[in-house]
């Protein structure tokens, strides 16, 4: 019965921690966020399966990983040259319908996976792709010659 009792207890405070993460962390992790959410994961388990014996300490735990993630989001925020260290740069992966393969070498992204992402988005040739950018969530938007962008960033709404 006391498993019982300790999953109650987490499966409430990471509830909790979700809430004070917030939605946008959550709904657009970045590598080094998915690792440490299936680190918290493993801390559960264990205060969970008493293999810590402990909840206290999984609350702790967990408390940290969620205090230091709410953290980098404000720094990268609050402070702009943060952001490149925090979150990282976007970078050309092609342009003028020509990889740039120093990039792509840089980012360990190989022509299989630029071309298969190029398909994907419509593109037969490269040379129909005026710029991809490889963005910092891992997903590589498209600017075509004629002006369109299949999947780049929507433009800033007018103000007035």
């Amino acid at each position: 019965m006391e498993i019982v009792y300790r999953a109650l207890v987490m499966f409430f405070f990471l509830w909790l921690i979700t809430r004070a993460v917030g939605r946008t962390t959550l709904g657009e992790l970045s590598t080094f966020e998915l690792l440490l959410y299936v680190t918290m994961g493993d801390l559960i388990q264990q205060a969970v399966t008493q293999q810590d014996y402990s909840v206290t300490s999984g609350i702790l735990a967990i408390s940290v990983f969620a205090l230091l993630t709410i953290t980098l989001g404000w720094v990268q925020r609050r402070f702009r040259r943060s952001r490149p260290i925090v979150h990282g740069v976007p970078y050309v992966v092609i342009e003028n319908g020509e990889p740039v393969l120093e990039t792509m070498r840089m980012e360990r992204l190989s022509i299989d996976d630029l071309i298969g992402a190029a398909r994907q988005e419509g593109y037969e040739r490269f040379a129909d792709i005026k710029m991809a950018v490889l963005e910092t969530n891992g997903r590589i938007s498209f600017f075509g010659r004629d002006g369109s962008g299949k999947n780049g960033a929507d433009d800033p709404p007018a103000v007035g």
